[in-house]
């Protein structure tokens, strides 16, 4: 994991000092990261129509085992696994690697001195002792080495204390970097106590977009994940005969699959949500773009992958209904004519 924590943090830095703005690195990060996800996100999609193509068959064993559902499920992943189709845990992976890189981020977001000033984590240990030695770190129980966001407000706000910490080389005054964007400063933590946000509204106030942001991406991309998912039309109808008719309950396809995915649509938004105001506003703007371009490839891999399945399933229907009812006019027109030779004999 500290390799993840050195490489982010390069990356970070080198963003940038090549755009001069702590809100553009971040963008320009998430948007790396997160664009190297989007292969399995494509792969992910393939895999749910593969899903939805097994759907009749996946029915089949539903009717077929019953309440056995240890017999169920085996068949079901050799099924999946003769026709190359993901299914269960394995469509949960993308937002499982999703929390797992949530940890550096965080590291690196919550630690600029370090990761981006490049001040040694000896020297942040130091000026932390300091600041705290002076009483001015009192009620700071969350200034760590790791997590310095508050030595930061510290260094800019007391010069004495700045001036005291270059003149022992502790840091140097270039190394105090702006880390605005928009005139927000990132490094604050978005409020929710009223109280709080009153007590500095030209700080608090405009850091409130980013969970406002956060909520309702996810809401977005929450209802396009079920709109535009392989099969939602005949899952929906599915629900509705079940209503109707509780003996059908459980037949809808792809039931288990479809439960841990939502388990999985609902756990991001919370822990996204909750970071946004326990983290850096960094955190939040992280979100945010990782969230739009989330939405992004939901559109694009529908318009590339889902829609031609969709279509070329509905055209398939189609055949197979012309050519019932073809083969049904025909047997009504041989009935017609054996009827009318039995008619003639008579």
């Amino acid at each position: 994991m500290s390799l993840l924590y050195t490489f982010f943090g390069w990356m970070v830095r080198e963003l940038f000092y090549f755009f001069g703005n702590y809100g553009m690195a971040i963008i320009m990060f998430t948007i790396i990261i997160r664009g190297a996800l989007i292969p399995l996100n494509i792969r992910s999609q393939k895999s749910m129509i593969k899903m939805q193509a097994l759907s009749g068959k996946t029915a089949e064993l539903q009717r077929k085992y019953g309440d056995d559902k240890q017999k169920y499920q085996e068949e079901l992943m050799k099924l999946q696994q003769e026709n190359g189709a993901m299914g269960g845990f394995s469509g949960c992976i993308l937002p499982f690697i999703q929390l797992i890189i949530l940890i550096p981020i965080y590291r690196v977001i919550s630690g600029p001195l370090i990761y981006l000033s490049q001040v040694s984590t000896d020297n942040v240990q130091a000026m932390i002792d300091l600041a705290t030695e002076e009483g001015l770190a009192e009620g700071l129980s969350r200034l760590t080495t790791q997590y310095h966001i508050s030595l930061i407000e510290i260094l800019q706000s007391n010069s004495d204390f700045l001036n005291e910490c270059i003149s022992k080389g502790y840091i140097a005054m270039g190394q105090l970097l702006d880390l605005r964007f928009f005139g927000m400063d990132l490094t604050k933590i978005p409020a929710w106590n009223p109280v709080k946000i009153m007590s500095d509204p030209r700080t608090y106030v405009p850091l409130l977009i980013f969970p406002v942001l956060v909520i309702a991406i996810n809401v977005l991309s929450m209802k396009l994940s079920m709109i535009l998912k392989p099969g939602y039309k005949e899952q929906k109808e599915a629900k509705e005969r079940e209503k109707s008719n509780p003996a059908r309950a459980g037949q809808a396809p792809n039931d288990q699959a479809e439960a841990s995915m939502k388990v999985m649509m609902w756990m991001m938004p919370i822990i996204m949500v909750w970071t946004t105001f326990t983290l850096p506003a960094a955190m939040g703007l992280y979100w945010v773009v990782g969230g739009l371009m989330g939405i992004i490839t939901q559109l694009a891999t529908y318009f590339l992958f889902t829609k031609p399945y969709e279509l070329k399933k509905l055209e398939m229907e189609q055949k197979k209904a012309m050519a019932f009812k073809k083969n049904a006019d025909a047997g009504d027109g041989n009935a017609k004519k054996n009827g009318k030779k039995n008619s003639k004999k008579k």
